[in-house]
């Protein structure tokens, strides 16, 4: 009889797998009957919630597949590790088996993608990168795309194979499908990152495992990937240069690349045929939208289309001209506003990018507006208008101004009106935040904003979250994290007056942001460095940011390693719930015709926004000490959580 189950591995860089054992063990587990029971109780442990029951259904009727064909293969010992996260994000593989090179000796990975599918026909508008299952209604990725996503990414992320670049392979096994059924997928190149077999070709199957592993124990392989350096997320801001230049910066996996082959493949209808677009890519903080926007630009770019991005973001857009265009100043005109269409000519582009489209506002016109422009046009209207295929990324949980409309239902009758095709894509991934879409939910849930209530946080080894008693001590934190190489920065609530004027004789920065003793400046209003520190729009991005706090306006659409969070006066914890204190703002966008619901709403964004911008952790403090108190008892761990090792 086989041990007692393990419960999930957390490791270190936010890793976790549902299951570990040799595939023998596996085996006896199948053969009692409890092996689907062991990973749902796993799931929701982990997960706190339930698995899906294709999930369940996919563990009882995959996993029983590809153990069997290691058990006739011999490799019996092969090391199976089930439901792998990939590093810093929430996409899991199905398996990955860590054993020993048949012919090197050294240690071999294989990367195996289950599907139950028994036919799949082709996407009429994607050819073979999509497919099309009978069982969803939206085409999907390709295995042999899907498992190939995860190598390029696993390798590019887990310090255990940089000795051994040769050492990981990944493989799709439709184990129900016979070949005639999904002949359509062969469609794309198979290599040893991503190959594909079929029912009927499982002699094939089980000779391919026997190439890559050997009949030898893969404990000793399985330890070494697990426990192998994590390397953190490449940041937007530090490769977006190279990204519009060469596109291998980014892996897009799952839903990513589902919505860059969209935008692909409306490009390549309008060329043909004049055809006309609008597409939304919807999804929440790192889910990767601006990763997808980054890479359609370069690819476009390098092709010759005609294409650009914009968002709303006076930092965003400012941050990619000065990074992506340092060395190639032709690069920065690609970088535009949304205000910046209101006289473009229709179609005159082939691809808008439009970035952080949740800040979207009803009109482009503002104060320097020329008079003749001033039409009272819809701006999602300005900006479908602009190119035959306008793409809109964006999260509706961010809106956080007055004004501010960019919604999947807005953009979406606003194609209605003119008669257009409309495409939209979720992603569901979780790219910021250590990967942990644990926290993601755990801080919608706080903040009430989709109906859920606050929870007490539950340590997922992928995002370390603290609490500080004062606003000095949560500096002091984050200065010891920079001093072990992290990136760190300090943002707030819009509570406190900002000095916006810098005159000649200051020697330093006002110090606006006062909690008691404790006076530090808001980030440098405008776009000019002034007394070392950096202008506005890099206050996220230049190391010299950190001496300074940061608003909603600097951090939105940026991450850093770790992120300390001021919750001001103007959300206080009462008893059972939030209350919201519109006196207590300092945010000169709220006037006396926004309503209390408009800005109850902005507010709880705003600090969902400030709460979702760092990679590795997060510490709060709230300035009442009722708040400070709720917030002690939802987050205090069990046990402490050690950060991550520095890069």
């Amino acid at each position: 009889m086989p041990p007692p189950a393990r419960v999930f591995f957390v490791l270190p860089g936010g890793i976790f797998l549902l299951f570990r054992e040799s595939a023998s063990s596996v085996a006896a587990r199948i053969l009692e009957g409890r092996l689907a029971l062991h990973l749902t109780e796993n799931f929701r442990h982990l997960h706190g919630r339930n698995a899906g029951q294709a999930e369940v259904r996919s563990w009882a009727n995959s996993i029983p597949a590809l153990i069997n064909a290691l058990m006739d293969a011999g490799l019996s010992d092969v090391e199976v590790l089930l439901e792998y996260s990939l590093p810093l994000t929430s996409k899991r593989a199905d398996a990955v088996l860590a054993g020993v090179h048949p012919t090197t000796g050294e240690p071999s990975y294989v990367i195996v993608e289950l599907k139950q599918w028994s036919a799949t026909r082709p996407d009429e508008d994607d050819g073979p990168l999509l497919c099309r299952i009978d069982a969803y209604r939206d085409a999907v990725l390709n295995p042999i795309e899907q498992v190939r996503g995860y190598c390029e990414y696993l390798l590019s992320f887990n310090g255990a194979l940089e000795r051994f670049p040769d050492a990981l392979a990944g493989v799709a096994f439709l184990h129900n499908a016979q070949e005639n059924l999904v002949a359509s997928l062969r469609g794309v190149d198979e290599d040893l990152h991503g190959r594909l077999y079929s029912s009927d070709q499982r002699g094939a199957f089980l000779d391919f495992l026997r190439s890559r592993l050997a009949a030898k124990p893969g404990a000793e392989a399985a330890d070494a990937l697990l426990n192998g350096r994590i390397r953190p997320s490449k940041q937007l801001m530090a490769v977006a240069a190279d990204e519009i230049r060469d596109r291998e910066q980014f892996v897009l996996l799952a839903e990513q690349r589902v919505a860059y082959e969209k935008v692909m493949s409306a490009v390549r209808k309008a060329t043909r045929s004049d055809h006309k677009q609008v597409i939304v890519v919807n999804g929440g903080p790192g889910s990767g939208k601006s990763v997808i926007a980054l890479s359609l630009l370069g690819e476009l770019y390098r092709r010759g289309e005609s294409a650009l991005h914009a968002t709303g973001s006076g930092s965003f857009t400012k941050t990619m001209r000065k990074i992506a265009g340092a060395r190639k100043p032709a690069v920065q005109r690609l970088f535009k506003y949304f205000n910046s269409f209101m006289d473009a000519e229709p179609n005159a582009l082939d691809v808008l990018i439009c970035d952080e489209a949740h800040r979207l506002r009803k009109t482009s016109a503002n104060r320097y507006t020329k008079a003749e422009l001033r039409t009272g046009r819809p701006q999602v209207a300005e900006l479908i208008d602009a190119a035959r295929v306008p793409v809109f990324l964006l999260d509706q949980h961010q809106v956080v101004r007055p004004g501010e409309m960019g919604t999947k239902e807005e953009i979406e009758r606003a194609a209605a009106e003119k008669n257009l095709e409309f495409t939209s894509v979720d992603l569901d991934g979780q790219f910021r935040c250590g990967g942990s879409d644990a926290y993601e939910k755990w801080v919608l849930d706080l903040l009430g904003l989709e109906g859920g209530t606050p929870s007490a946080w539950e340590p997922d080894g992928k995002l370390e979250l603290r609490t500080a008693e004062s606003p000095q001590e949560l500096e002091d934190f984050l200065l010891a994290r920079r001093a072990e190489g992290y990136g760190a920065r300090m943002s707030a609530g819009y509570c406190w007056k900002w000095t916006t004027k810098i005159t000649p004789e200051m020697t330093e920065l006002p110090t606006d942001v006062v909690i008691g003793q404790w006076a530090r400046p808001w980030n440098v209003y405008g776009d000019r460095s002034v007394l070392g520190a950096p202008p506005a729009p890099l206050w996220a991005t230049s190391p010299e940011g950190f001496g300074q706090v940061g608003c909603v306006y600097t951090a939105q659409g940026f991450e850093y390693d770790w992120s300390g969070v001021i919750i001001g006066p103007d959300l206080v914890w009462r008893t059972d719930r939030w209350v919201v204190d519109r006196t207590a703002s300092k945010d000169p966008v709220f006037t006396k015709a926004t309503t209390d619901d408009e800005i109850d709403r902005l507010i709880r964004n705003t600090y969902k926004v400030l709460l979702t911008r760092g990679m590795v952790g997060t510490i709060l403090y709230s300035t009442d000490q009722e708040t400070r108190d709720k917030l002690r008892s939802l987050v205090h761990p069990t046990t402490e959580v050690a950060a991550p090792a520095p890069v």
